[in-house]
Order: C-alpha cells, then sequence, then structure tokens
C-alpha cells in the first residue's frame, strides 16, 4: 500500500473517530439529554475538531509512523497532538459563539473531548499493532529453531527483541535461563523464566531447544566456561552476545550475535576510556599509526578514527594491508582526510620526507618485526627494523616537534631471551633517552601477547584443527599473558593520552592462561574433544622462548596512574653510550652482522640478556 493511500485510509478511520468523540463528550456531559439549543455548539465543535484533528495530527507525523512497532513515544505523541487539537478547537468554538451568538462549548465537554480523543485514537494505534502482531505470527513461519536465553537482564530482552524484529529467522526465543532467585517463573516479553544455569540441561531437553545465546556481556570468563562447558553436554549449537569492550563507546549492538570465542573464556572486564581526555589530544591533529595494515596497527586506526583527527596517516610496508584498512576506514567514516604512504621504517629519508611533508602531532609506532623464531632465524633484520626503524622515526618526529610518540613494546622486551625481545628493549632505552632532549613526548607501551594476531598462536591452533590435528603446544606449562586486540589498543591510546615524556606505560593483562588450556577450549569450542577427536602434540620450547613472560624487571617496580588497567614501570639507567655505539653500527654493518655478533651487541646494552641464548641460536 502506498503512503499516501494509507494516509487518506488513516485519515478517514481518525475522522470517523473524532466525530464520535466530539458526540461522546457532549452525550455524556448532558448525561445523554443534550438540549436542543446545545445541538447548534455541537455541530461547530465536531465540524471544528475534524478540521483542526486531522491538520494537527498530519502536523505532528501520526501519519507516517509505523505502529506496529508503536511504543510510549508514539503514545506520548498522541498525547501532545491531541492536546493542541484540543485547544484550538476550544479557540474556535469560543469565537464562533461570541460572534454567532450560539452557547458556549461547556468546560466539561471539552475535558471529556479530550479524553476520548486520547482513549479512541491510542487505542486505534495499539490495536493496529495487536493487529499487526498476531497477523504476522500466524503468516510469517520463521525459523523452526528453538532458542534458549541465558540471562534475563537488558542484553538477554534485546537478544529476544532482535530474535523478533528479524521475524524469527534466526530462531524463536521459548524462554530464560537466569541465577537471580527473583526473576524465575516471571515473563519478559510474554517469554518464561525457567530456571537456573543447574537447569539448561534440563530445559534444553524438556523443550527441544537448539541454540542457547548468552546475554551476558559482563559476565565473568569464569562464567562462560562453566555455561559452555554445560551447553556442550547438551549438544546445543551455542552463540554469545560481545563484552561492551569490543565497541570503544556504546551500548550492546545484539546484531552482533556470533558464536563463542575463546576470548570469552578469558573474562577480560571493559576498558573504560576516558573519550574526553583522548579526544584531546587526537582531535584535529594529524595521526601517523606505523605498521597501520597490521593487526594492532589496523585496531588503533580504527579507534583512531572514531575521534575525528584532522588527517589519519597510515604508514606500512605491505601494500595489500595498508589499501585494506584504507577502504575500510573510508566507509565507515567518509569525513576524516586519510593519506596512505607504503614505506619501509628502515628507509631513513624517505621517513625524513614524510614527517616533514604531514608534520604529525601524534605518532603511534606498531611497526615490528615480532615474531620470536622467525627473528632467531634472522637476527640482523630484527636489529635492522626495530631498533634503526624506531630510531629513523623517532628523530624524524624530534625534528617536526611531534606532540606525542607512542611506541607499541611487548612483554618479552622483560628480560629478554630472545632477539625480538632484546631488541624491543633496547628500543624502549633509544626514545626514553631521546625523550630527555626533546620537546616530543616519548612514550612506550608495554603488553603481552593480543588474541587473533596474525603469527598468534589462536590463527595456528584453527588451522590446525581444521586439518583434523594435531594441534601443537611447546611445553604443557607454557604460559602467556593474553589481552584482545580492541582492548590493547584502546589502552594504548589511553596511555598516549596520559603521556607526560620518558615512560614506559605497561597494561595490566590480568591472570596468565596456559597454552594448553587455550587449546583444549578451542579445540572444544570448534565441536572436538581434545585428545580425542583432535590430539595435542608437545613439540619443546623454540629457541628464545621462556616459559612465562613478564611484565617488568626486578629492578623497575610500578607506580599506579589513574586509570585502573595502566602502571609505569621506574626508569632505569641507560648507558647512553654504548646506546648510541650499538645503533651506529647497526647502521654501518646491519646486513652482514654474524648471528654472534648480534648477540654480543645486545649484550653491551642488556647485560641480563645471557650467553646460553647464543648457544641457542648458535646449535639453531
Amino acid at each position: 500500500m502506498s503512503l499516501r493511500k494509507r494516509t487518506l485510509i488513516l485519515m478517514l478511520i481518525d475522522a470517523m473517530l473524532i466525530n464520535l468523540a466530539a458526540f461522546g463528550s457532549f452525550y455524556l456531559r448532558f448525561e445523554g439529554a443534550i438540549p436542543l439549543e446545545y445541538y447548534q455548539t455541537y455541530y461547530h465543535t465536531a465540524a471544528a475538531a475534524t478540521i483542526l484533528y486531522l491538520a494537527v495530527f498530519y502536523v505532528f507525523g501520526l501519519y507516517n509512523r509505523l505502529w506496529q512497532y508503536a511504543s510510549t513515544g508514539e503514545l506520548l505523541s498522541i498525547v501532545y497532538a491531541v492536546t493542541v487539537g484540543t485547544g484550538g478547537t476550544v479557540a474556535v468554538v469560543y469565537v464562533y459563539g461570541l460572534v454567532r451568538a450560539v452557547y458556549r462549548l461547556p468546560h466539561t465537554a471539552a475535558m471529556l473531548l479530550w479524553l476520548a480523543m486520547v482513549f479512541l485514537i491510542g487505542g486505534s494505534r495499539f490495536i493496529w499493532r495487536i493487529l499487526q502482531e498476531n497477523a504476522f505470527e500466524r503468516h510469517v513461519p520463521g525459523s523452526q529453531k528453538q532458542v534458549l536465553i541465558v540471562g534475563a537482564g537488558d542484553a538477554g530482552v534485546l537478544a529476544a527483541r532482535e530474535l523478533k524484529n528479524r521475524n524469527y529467522r534466526d530462531g524463536r526465543p521459548i524462554g530464560f535461563i537466569d541465577d537471580n532467585v527473583s526473576k524465575q517463573k516471571l515473563h519478559l516479553l510474554g517469554i518464561p523464566v525457567l530456571g537456573t544455569r543447574k537447569d539448561i540441561n534440563r530445559v534444553v531437553k524438556g523443550h527441544s531447544i537448539d541454540e542457547v545465546i548468552i546475554a551476558m556481556p559482563s559476565a565473568s570468563g569464569e562464567s562462560v566456561r562453566e555455561i559452555v562447558q554445560i551447553c556442550e553436554k547438551s549438544g546445543v549449537e551455542l552463540k554469545i552476545m560481545p563484552g561492551v569492550y569490543d565497541i570503544i563507546s556504546g551500548d550492546i549492538n545484539v546484531n552482533a550475535i556470533r558464536q563463542v570465542q575463546v576470548e570469552d573464556l578469558l573474562g577480560r572486564d571493559p576498558v573504560s576510556v576516558d573519550l574526553e581526555e583522548v579526544a584531546g589530544y587526537v582531535a584535529g591533529e594529524t595521526v601517523f599509526i606505523t605498521g597501520a595494515g597490521g593487526s594492532i596497527g589496523s585496531e588503533i586506526s580504527r579507534q583512531i578514527a572514531r575521534f575525528n583527527p584532522g588527517k589519519l596517516v597510515l604508514l606500512g610496508h605491505g601494500e595489500n594491508t595498508i589499501f585494506d584498512i584504507e577502504q575500510e576506514l573510508r566507509a565507515e567514516h567518509p569525513s576524516i582526510d586519510y593519506i596512505t604512504e607504503i614505506v619501509d621504517i628502515k628507509d631513513r629519508e624517505k621517513i625524513t620526507l614524510i614527517f616533514e611533508r604531514y608534520k604529525p602531532g601524534v605518532v603511534f609506532h606498531a611497526a615490528a618485526h615480532k615474531h620470536v623464531p622467525l627473528m632467531e632465524r634472522n637476527p640482523e633484520e630484527a636489529l635492522k627494523n626495530n631498533i634503526v626503524g624506531t630510531q629513523n622515526l623517532a628523530e624524524a618526529a624530534d625534528k617536526v616537534n611531534v606532540k606525542t610518540f607512542v611506541s607499541i613494546s611487548t612483554d618479552k622486551a622483560v628480560n629478554p631471551t630472545s632477539v625480538m625481545g632484546a631488541t624491543k628493549r633496547t628500543v624502549e632505552m633509544l626514545i626514553q633517552n631521546l625523550d630527555r632532549r626533546s620537546q616530543t613526548k616519548f612514550v612506550a607501551v608495554r603488553f603481552g601477547n593480543v588474541l587473533g594476531s596474525r603469527g598468534s598462536v589462536i590463527p595456528t591452533f584453527k588451522k590446525q584443527i581444521a586439518k583434523g590435528g594435531p594441534v601443537t603446544v611447546t611445553h604443557p606449562d607454557m604460559v602467556r599473558y593474553f589481552m584482545t586486540i580492541p582492548e590493547a589498543a584502546q589502552l594504548v591510546i589511553q596511555a598516549g593520552a596520559m603521556a607526560k615524556g620518558g615512560e614506559i606505560f605497561i597494561l595490566d593483562m590480568g591472570k596468565p592462561v596456559k597454552i594448553v588450556d587455550l587449546a583444549k577450549d578451542l579445540i572444544r569450542l570448534s565441536g572436538f574433544e581434545p585428545d580425542v577427536d583432535i590430539k595435542i602434540q608437545f613439540t619443546g620450547i623454540r629457541p628464545g622462548e621462556k616459559l612465562f613472560e613478564e611484565l617488568l624487571t626486578a629492578e623497575e617496580g610500578t607506580t599506579s596512574t589513574k586509570h585502573s588497567r595502566i602502571f609505569v614501570a621506574k626508569p632505569n639507567q641507560i648507558d647512553v653510550e654504548r646506546l648510541e655505539e650499538l645503533t651506529h653500527i647497526i647502521r654501518e654493518r646491519g646486513s652482514y652482522l654474524k648471528r654472534d655478533e648480534v648477540i654480543e651487541l645486545l649484550q653491551t646494552v642488556i647485560p641480563t640478556f645471557r650467553k646460553k641464548t647464543a648457544k641457542a641460536v648458535a646449535n639453531h
């Protein structure tokens, strides 16, 4: 039905209801016996009310609303429109009465007219909604999938509404599960609360449930893990509403209901970001992001784009990844001025040229060689890229007076046993040294592994599971700190806002996770049983690896910041002369350095980088 035809039909129905309300108001006022002398007043009232109400309803937009989705907002619109229409009708009839010397509209009749109009117009709209819903549910079969929602709070209600708004194509909500005793046997949106998590198996069997949606976005990892284990025994499909840290600011997006992932079992608390503080140093600035096509760099780019930078310059060595993130950002935030630069950070001349051309205000340096075993086999490349590349960027930033320079570091920089970790520790010292003589605020942000990044264990495990196994783990006692990519990016940006210069910020990584437990969780989430369907094979610790990573040296210690998840390491003494000698040698002989020479060079600035590492590398 066209909008014009629909509007005419609604106006015709409203005209009938207006006249009914006008007659009813006089009928009730005079208790069923309207005096003859008031009939003329009634006729004038009905005529004026019909014209004025229809005009007001049209102006208030009551004819271009979808009333099958009517709510309190639409009801308030009706009340406002009826009030204006009633006031206009009373004024017109009063003036007409003075001119034509007819009886005035009784005050009681005017009040009854207002009440009757609210009741009739409001009632007609909500009756229309009820009829539409009933007709819809009778004629649209939707999916026959039976859905159980775990969590009878706001998120659970949103999930149930979303299923309904999707025409039940993705399933029909049969009931809720909630541990709150006060909610048991109650109904939400006409859907019953069927028990607590202990009753999931019973409810699944009793109601032939096909799918369970976990709608508990603030639940701990332990709670999610327990529910996942219960549901796995029931053999139902399992989905989850993501945690609120997946979105930097705003409410839960129910369109993001998805399969349960390993990240959900970690139980990381949502990140709190001071939006005003971040916007204060990013908005309107030219922001450089190196390694913008990588896992961390691309996520920092996404987050920064939300704060309206003046220019967002995406630097990277890989043309395809830079192209992908540029296209994504242009689609999501088309108003921002994006610039892409394909550049090797080891190219000092090109880096200097780019900095002088755009004169950035903020730099996020995420470009690095960070694969531990590969850098053990190519140590000279780790030196050139991580140390010299960072020095090129930092010195160029100093020349053009960049306000804030944030370098991404790693927990492998603490008491390093790998070449990669040692180069990142050297980078920390390098920017701390430069901060002492520069107007630019140079800081580093140190954190552990991020789930899902290229080269991390999760993508590797997924590929191994897809092939039927085995899943390879280096050691049964290997543990690592983990955080999600969005979480890490948000905290890095927040740390930049807190920078005073020279700090090494350390992100709260929570509890360390056993890699073998991570492998088992991922196997189960893929629908298999560890060591039954998919074998786990231990391969031994690789060169440069440690059983556990640290976030601090014994000498550093930490001080807290105003953010509960960000700390500052106390600075160590830096041997500036040896540091400068190291960078000079790398620039002069970098590509020709042998593995043993690389180790000896790093030991000049990091005495804790022990000789046994050199033996491990040489034997490898």
